[in-house]
């Protein structure tokens, strides 16, 4: 299936707003086996709008669009395909039934000019939304005049925010997928997620070994972050859940604990679920990385069970008044160091109660390194109930990445305290 996007919407060619959807979109179908050939963003006019539309049909079995379905004036997406295709729009009671009650259900008036999110053009499906106004719409067009043959395709519309469009494709346009796909185009997808490895060493340790399947279809990729690798292995067909199956136990076996989660799954998340299988409590001091760490574990839906503070504590003066670190090791071995890391983990847990503490002091840069403790330089301190471990880390970069890497290998630190 050849499938093209188009999001609309002059705010991102003027680099106001990020496109999450395109990014989002192209994942879901991929994972479903139907891969984006071709993505555009254009501005919010007529003729850039209807070329790209008329530009994809032209091509694609299917084309989504994205944006333009608003009340506004520059909400132009649903008038000018309709124009393009020739279809007569209407107003649909239940659609507009649907607004009214969105607004009644916040005590609020609908204004007259989201009366036109209800207009349907003839023949297509209307997508419900049930975070917006803004209906989705679904239209068949067969036979399509822009293609060679007149062969068929599908457009679908779908609006613009992200909170009503992804559970509108999930929910709705996910099953009209899944009856147009036929069964050679099933795909199978599934990432494992690695921490404190570098790409190209996870790519020397598990390539080789995975030559065969390979051959037989399998689809390697390697994806790097800020202190993790993810390792996509995909392959289509009947045969592409057997070879993926087959690749993760190889993946699994030859990196080990380093793999840490699959899919999005995050390494906070991780951690929360551990600490919460063993009815454990985690208190965390941060320095170099400035709450990073906390932030990071209280995204996480249930961290208040087991995450018990956060201390960030920049200064000498604020490690020595919250965490008890003593003046004399601060003045003998200096802020960034293995014993005040000790001393800030340790410190946690003894001012918390907690039976774990992080502690992170670092050089984030540019300045402030020295010939023995160049910037980047690092030091993670873990303790637990039974003993304190500590280890060094280099990450000479800048400041945003030093911090979610140094923030990635306390954590992993701690995956592997609480796994062993």
């Amino acid at each position: 299936m050849i499938v093209e996007l188009i999001n609309t919407g002059s705010e991102l060619l003027l680099g106001r707003v990020l496109n999450t959807n395109q990014q989002w979109l192209c994942r879901q179908l991929a994972e479903l086996g139907c891969v984006v050939s071709r993505q555009v963003a254009v501005p919010d006019t007529g003729p850039d709008i209807q070329g790209a539309v008329r530009e994809s049909l032209g091509r694609a079995d299917l084309v989504i669009t994205t944006g333009g379905l608003g009340p506004t004036s520059d909400d132009l997406t649903r008038d000018l395909i309709a124009r393009l295709l020739g279809r007569s729009l209407r107003e649909d009671p239940q659609v507009l039934a649907a607004i009214q009650a969105y607004f009644a259900s916040r005590q609020r008036a609908m204004p007259e000019s989201n009366r036109v999110q209800a207009m349907v053009p003839e023949g297509a499906r209307v997508l419900h939304n049930a975070f917006g106004t803004a209906p989705g719409l679904a239209l068949e067009i067969k036979p399509n005049p822009y293609r060679a043959g007149g062969e068929g395709s599908w457009l679908v519309m779908l609006p613009g925010p992200p909170r009503e469009l992804r559970p509108m494709f999930t929910n709705q346009v996910v099953p009209l997928l899944r009856t147009l796909l036929p069964p050679e185009a099933r795909f199978a997808c599934h990432t494992l997620r690695t921490t404190g490895l570098g790409e190209s060493w996870v790519q020397e340790r598990i390539a080789p070994a995975l030559t065969r399947l390979v051959a037989s279809g399998l689809d390697l990729g390697y994806c790097a972050r800020p202190g993790q690798v993810d390792v996509r292995l995909s392959a289509r067909g009947p045969q592409g859940e057997s070879l993926v199956a087959e690749a993760e136990k190889v993946v699994r076996e030859l990196l080990g604990g380093s793999c840490y989660g699959t899919e999005d799954e995050e390494l906070e998340q991780v951690i929360i679920r551990l600490l919460t299988a063993r009815q454990a409590t985690l208190a965390v001091a941060e320095s170099c990385t400035g709450g990073c760490i906390a932030h990071r574990l209280t995204n996480v839906p249930g961290a208040s069970a087991v995450f018990l503070a956060g201390l960030v504590t920049y200064s000498n003066a604020a490690k020595q008044q919250f965490l008890g670190v003593p003046a004399q090791t601060l003045a003998a071995h200096g802020a960034v160091s293995e014993p005040v890391a000790r001393a800030m983990a340790e410190g946690a847990r003894r001012a918390t109660g907690a039976q774990y503490g992080i502690g992170v002091t670092g050089i984030a840069g540019p300045s402030g390194g020295t010939p023995d403790k160049p910037v980047g330089t690092v030091f993670i301190a873990v303790a637990s109930p039974r003993e304190t471990t500590v280890e060094r880390q280099c990450n000479a970069t800048d400041r945003e990445t030093f911090k979610q890497v140094t923030a990635q290998q306390a954590m992993d630190l701690l995956r592997r305290t609480l796994r062993d």
